[in-house]
């Protein structure tokens, strides 16, 4: 149901599969599959299964149970320190009792090692991401967006995490180490303007600010159309009052889907309706506008970007645009440099099948560049 993950070591891919029986039960399963011959691996799949303790959502008796018929593995899976991790949204979009669970487990046993329900008073707050996922840091802890909560959410109160940016210890069971949840969360909540619609990009660690100090930064943005960069060893929690963040931009009253990315001191991020643009980060700070961007303007999906380089050098910037069928690639440096598109080409030469999903993201693996189309997959690279 969600990008899996790959572990080299193991030989294994791990993925979550969802089904439903001629009853109408649904079941959802981790597989961990060989690499080479895609046979099952270390007795799996698990069923996936949970209970935290609560009173909103599915909950009786003072327990919240994982409804199955209501979840969804939408974001992508996360390996870190030898633990899988699962994050979880809605099945239908805002539909029934769901929470926003994260369930993990081993990646050598299957077995589940922790699970939490991060709005266990109210109900909702999903982790879509827009087709990204969890990111871990090297001390094993894991950050997310949440989207908007049901129900009378108040960051940090009761244990509720909704339209909040989540750090989880690398301790079992699995508890919130810390947050930041901007300003304007429950009118955000109220509006549907999830913050968790896409996933955060930490930065790179120990960028040195202009005192000297150095910072473990991380990039979100939301829905609402505002971006933050969270320190991620202070991360300011929740005022209604302020945003105590590291560094705030004002709305620009777009969406975003667009998962930033990093490449060689810039951060790269599409929202809905907008050009591709680049941030230049200087002594620990984002540019307070971009420093290039597209003439193009993506749809209402914006764009999801990927970056290839030889090492730091010709980085190429590729972003995919679903609603006008156009891949385009531009120089890293510069944004304004248009290096390809693929509607200028002869007698269609370049075109290809709609795209069905809403975030893909081109990948490059040797040489080539590859995305999903709603019925093939698009393969491209120089003619020879």
């Amino acid at each position: 149901m969600s990008t899996p993950v790959i572990d080299r070591s193991r030989n294994a891919i791990y993925v979550v599969a969802s089904s439903k029986d001629g009853s109408g039960n649904v079941s959802h399963r981790l597989h961990a599959l060989d690499l080479t011959t895609g046979a099952e691996l270390f007795g799996g799949p698990t069923t996936i299964t949970a209970t935290f303790p609560g009173t909103g959502g599915n909950s009786s008796g003072g327990t919240v149970t994982f409804l199955t018929k209501a979840q969804q593995e939408r974001a992508a899976l996360l390996e870190s320190n030898g633990t899988i991790y699962t994050s979880w949204s809605g099945y239908d979009g805002d539909c029934g009792n769901y929470s926003a669970w994260v369930i993990s487990f081993s990646a050598d046993t299957l077995a589940r090692t922790g699970a939490i329900d991060l709005v266990p008073s109210t109900a909702g707050a999903g982790i879509w991401l827009g087709g990204g996922g969890p990111a871990g840091d090297a001390a094993g802890n894991v950050y997310f967006p949440t989207g908007n909560a049901f129900g009378g959410n108040t960051p940090g109160i009761k244990n509720d995490y909704g339209d909040t940016f989540v750090k989880l210890g690398p301790s079992v069971p699995l508890a919130v180490a810390d947050y930041f949840a901007p300003s304007n969360a429950i009118s955000n909540d109220n509006l549907d303007a999830d913050f968790g619609s896409a996933a955060a990009l930490l930065l790179p660690d120990n960028l040195v600010d202009s005192g000297g100090v150095a910072r473990n930064l991380a990039v979100v943005a939301g829905k609402d159309g505002s971006m933050y960069v969270v320190d991620r060893g202070n991360m300011g929690q929740y005022s209604a009052i302020a945003n105590n963040v590291y560094q705030a931009f004002a709305s620009d009253g777009h969406d975003n889907f667009s998962s930033p990315i990093y490449f060689n001191g810039r951060v790269y991020i599409g929202p809905s309706g907008l050009p591709l643009r680049a941030f230049t980060i200087a002594q620990a700070k984002l540019s307070a506008s971009p420093t290039s961007q597209t003439a193009f303007t993506f749809g209402s999906n914006g764009t999801v970007p990927s970056a290839s380089a030889n090492g730091t050098a010709n980085g190429i910037v590729w972003a995919l645009d679903r609603e006008s069928r156009n891949f385009l690639a531009y120089d890293a440096t510069d944004l304004t440099k248009l290096l390809y598109d693929s509607s200028t080409a002869a007698g269609g030469r370049d075109s290809f099948s709609n795209v069905g999903g809403h975030f893909i993201t081109p990948m490059v693996a040797n040489g080539r560049v590859y995305f999903g189309t709603g019925s093939t997959v698009a393969v491209f690279g120089l003619l020879p």
